[in-house]
């Protein structure tokens, strides 16, 4: 048999062993580092046919029990990378998969190799010198570019730069879903699309930014934006002073930790070598209250327990004692993050309170939020005003309709909606945002409004049942579901469940991220199957509230209903007993 070789390292030799003579210009090099990846115990398997994800990740955890971490796979067709955390899981399903008959086919699957550090290989491809010190890459964009390019432009002209990309999406999205679909083509037809709200902002709207610490071309540390991704060959860092869409308190915060590190013994971190240990800083602002809440990322794989509390007191003794260079901007808030490789099952990178308030607040539509560090909150305060409006608009509730608002976060959509429906349930998987949630709740002396802990994806079911049971027969039901995903967008599990949940009529889905969203709209457009059980939603009215001034990005919100027809029968079950299928 030949020798195995797993991701670039000789079966038998250990890791330490190549640690020795690693070269960190190497491709490969990476793979030697303290903290583990994915890629040093990968399978490639072969003969999968056309597969999802989800399908397949059943297969192998649920039926076949193999501990895996990853699944990688470009087209979701004949085959796919899986990676395991131990040699002795990865030996175990090769032996299992390997023959293995699903779906029909026979797979094959064997050791892969490791995926070339994409930094390393962009350097290779461009006969860079080995010898070439950090940072290693060609001069870069400046930071304008990378993060707010429209911002030589005039407003009125990024509004209409931004509408004709929504019409565009949306004509492509139409031409998409009619051929999967011919029975959408003459509801797509009244398919109206509204143009775009401008944001009563446009400086310095974000009220959370995510800074990298790094180093300039000249070497110089720097609390800034990264200038493109690694996987582009750049880890240049640069100053965020002049940009216009950052307020001056985040500009603030940047600066003074920035004199921070260049002054602190410990080194920024280096993501070539995965070694330093400054790594990030976000700062959450609130325009309402003037408090600024700073979470300092640090890379601790390579620091000790002593290490550790030296830097927690080095960020307390920095910022407790001083009120920065401008009297008028302080830090009520400090938080340390560890960023590292999360283990497996962790959602976030954990956080440790330093000193300070917990919460930092903010107000939309009359409404007061407490914020905790980790929780999702609208990115432009004074434009989520209008992007609420529009979302009740769209969805119309009426004072006996029943609102699910699947990821809630701290619970913004849902009180906003709460003055007009009869009640609320909310969802959303960090836990911290879904206790903000109920203490706004409280706040706001609202009291038709329940959230819940936990993955939309398994909620979504358990909700409809709730709001069905609890209707009288003879009362009036009408449930609208109302979706705010991540860029990502939704989970199939998430479309699977709202289609197959006849009760709820109308949804309105709200997205950062229109291009990545489309391939969910079509989802829930396609014809009843196998996977997607139920009537299909077609688009009504879509509107875009330009949440992001001087960036390429556009908030759109898009209203969905069901297609009514066989839907009759269904609802005469629900005067019968509440049967209605769920």
């Amino acid at each position: 048999m030949e020798e195995a070789i797993i991701d670039g390292v000789k079966k038998g030799e250990s890791l330490e062993h190549q640690t020795d003579v690693a070269d960190v210009n190497d491709e490969f090099a990476y793979l030697q580092r303290n903290e583990f990846t994915s890629e040093v115990f990968k399978i490639e398997v072969r003969n999968l046919g056309y597969f999802g994800i989800g399908e397949l990740k059943k297969l192998l955890r649920n039926k076949l029990k193999l501990d895996m971490s990853k699944i990688k796979s470009p087209t979701h067709k004949e085959f796919a990378f899986v990676c395991f955390r131990s040699q002795a899981d990865q030996q175990k399903a090769i032996k299992i998969l390997n023959g293995y008959k699903w779906k029909g086919k026979i797979l094959r699957a064997f050791v892969a190799k490791a995926s070339a550090d994409p930094l390393q290989k962009k350097r290779k491809e461009e006969n860079q010198s080995e010898k070439q010190t950090y940072p290693a890459n060609k001069k870069q964009r400046t930071s304008a570019e990378a993060t707010c390019p429209l911002a030589g432009m005039p407003y009125e002209e990024q509004l209409k730069q931004k509408s004709s990309n929504m019409e565009e999406l949306i004509k492509t999205f139409k031409g998409e879903l009619t051929k999967i679909n011919k029975s959408a083509s003459k509801p797509l037809e009244d398919f109206k699309f509204e143009g775009v709200e401008p944001s009563p902002q446009i400086t310095g709207y974000r009220n959370k930014n995510e800074f990298t610490v790094g180093k300039n071309s000249a070497g110089e540390i720097v609390v800034g934006f990264r200038l493109g991704s690694y996987a582009d060959g750049s880890v240049e860092v640069s100053e965020v002073d002049h940009l216009p869409h950052l307020p001056d308190a985040a500009k603030w915060a940047a600066r003074t930790f920035q004199q921070l590190v260049r002054h602190s013994k410990y080194e920024p971190f280096n993501p070539e070598t995965n070694s330093g240990h400054f790594r990030q800083l976000t700062v959450r602002t609130s325009s309402q209250t003037k408090e600024i809440m700073l979470m300092v990322g640090i890379y601790s794989s390579n620091l000790n327990a002593t290490d550790l509390e030296e830097i927690k007191s080095e960020l307390i003794n920095y910022y407790d004692t001083r009120s920065g260079e401008e009297s008028q901007f302080t830090c009520t808030s400090l938080y340390y993050q560890d960023v590292k490789h999360r283990e497996a099952g962790q959602m976030v990178s954990p956080i440790e309170h330093l000193f300070g308030a917990t919460h930092i607040t903010d107000n939309i539509d009359n409404l007061e939020f407490r914020i905790s560090p980790l929780a999702f909150f609208q990115i432009n305060t004074a434009a989520a005003d209008i992007l609420y409006q529009k979302v009740i608009a769209l969805a119309q509730p009426q004072l006996h309709s029943t609102v699910l608002d699947i990821y809630c976060g701290i619970g913004s959509i849902a009180l906003a909606f709460s003055k007009h429906c009869k009640r609320v349930l909310g969802v959303e998987i960090i836990s911290t945002a879904v206790n903000d949630a109920e203490y706004n709740a409280q706040k706001n002396r609202v009291q038709n409004c329940k959230f819940y802990a936990g993955n939309a994806d398994d909620y979504i079911q358990s909700m409809v049942k709730e709001v069905v049971y609890d209707t009288a027969p003879g009362e009036q039901l009408d449930l609208i579901a109302v979706v705010d995903p991540p860029r990502a967008g939704l989970h199939n599990r998430s479309i699977a469940a709202i289609r197959a949940a006849s009760a709820i009529k109308r949804l309105v889905y709200i997205s950062c991220n229109p291009e990545r969203a489309r391939l969910n709209w079509i989802e829930l457009g396609r014809p009843e199957s196998k996977q997607y059980k139920g009537n299909p939603f077609f688009p009504k009215t879509a509107i875009a509230v330009d949440m992001f001034p001087h960036t390429t990005h556009t908030e759109l919100i898009v209203l969905f209903e069901r297609q009514m027809e066989n839907l009759l029968e269904e609802n005469s079950k629900k005067t019968e007993g509440n049967a209605v299928e769920v």
